[in-house]
């Protein structure tokens, strides 16, 4: 499966601007919402944030995925978002996130959905992965590496 196909370039924004892991999470709703697959932005915004208040989706080493299965999507869709500043995401490590996956997920893709989510995990655990992402300078750069796990 490559995960690029539930992405695409106008999904990866190099430049967040947000400094709160509320903002974070709104602008990576609203970037992801340019996606077809995207049927009600409001509401995938609401099953985010409730999602991220049961437990943080900051996993450490800078990452976070913050995601959903919700009904305001028509399948399974990916947005990155990249900080070059950090953001305090109540990350397991304490640490600054810099690199984001947001995922939305229909509710009943159960199986795909853990599948997506283990593959960022596993992508994500390595340092020259994380590396490449913190200096990739385009989209390309960003779908290329999601595609290269095995």
């Amino acid at each position: 499966m490559k995960l690029s196909k539930f992405c695409d370039e106008s999904l990866v924004k190099f430049d967040l601007k947000a400094e709160t892991k509320d903002a974070v999470i709104e602008e990576l709703v609203e970037l992801v919402s340019s996606s077809a697959m995207v049927t009600d932005q409001s509401s995938l915004l609401e099953d985010i944030k409730q999602r991220e208040n049961l437990v943080t989706t900051g996993v450490g080493y800078g990452v976070a995925f913050p995601h959903a299965k919700t009904r305001s999507v028509k399948g399974i869709v990916i947005a990155f978002g990249r900080s070059d500043k950090g953001v305090a995401f109540d990350a397991m490590d304490h640490r600054p996130v810099h690199l984001f996956f947001l995922i939305a997920a229909p509710e009943d893709a159960i199986g795909a959905h853990l599948n997506v989510m283990a593959r960022l995990s596993y992508l994500m655990k390595s340092e020259e992965n994380r590396q490449k992402l913190l200096d990739a300078s385009s989209p390309g750069d960003v779908l290329t590496l999601m595609d290269n796990v095995g």
